[in-house]
């Protein structure tokens, strides 16, 4: 599945709430940084409120959005993001990972079996998700 993925500098809530107020969307999922289990990634505390990763849906349509303290130039602080298994992911990854960049390596998460982003050669940013099985 491929949808958006939106980086926002730390008004990712103020976007989230003007959106689903321009679209009649709704939030159907929201976490922040202060939520991530213990053992998880170490976060300063001024940056606990901040949106780890949002989903807003609306007419069939979903765009994820996050706040993230790099990579966010506007203009450029959009991803595309594919979730699919685990080997469809990783196949995918293994293609455009030559020439790019990655961000965050493919590797196991608290909330998925894998989880990493990159920029391709073509300049294009990528994220993606092989959610756990059950």
């Amino acid at each position: 599945m491929f949808s958006h993925y939106l980086m926002f500098g730390g008004d990712c809530a103020e976007a989230l709430e003007t959106y689903a107020a321009a679209f009649g969307a709704r939030v159907e999922e929201l976490q922040r940084y202060g939520d991530v289990p213990a053992p998880g990634f170490d976060v300063i505390e001024d940056q606990k409120n901040l949106v780890l990763h949002s989903r807003l849906t609306w007419d069939g349509t979903e765009l994820m959005c996050s706040d993230s303290t790099d990579r966010r130039t506007p203009g450029s602080n959009m991803y595309v993001s594919v979730g699919a298994d685990e080997a469809a992911i990783r196949h995918a990854w293994d293609v455009l990972v030559e020439g790019g960049l990655v961000y965050m390596a493919l590797q196991p998460t608290f909330f998925a079996a894998a989880h990493g982003s990159l920029r391709d050669r073509f300049g294009i940013n990528w994220m993606f998700t092989a959610m756990r099985e059950g």
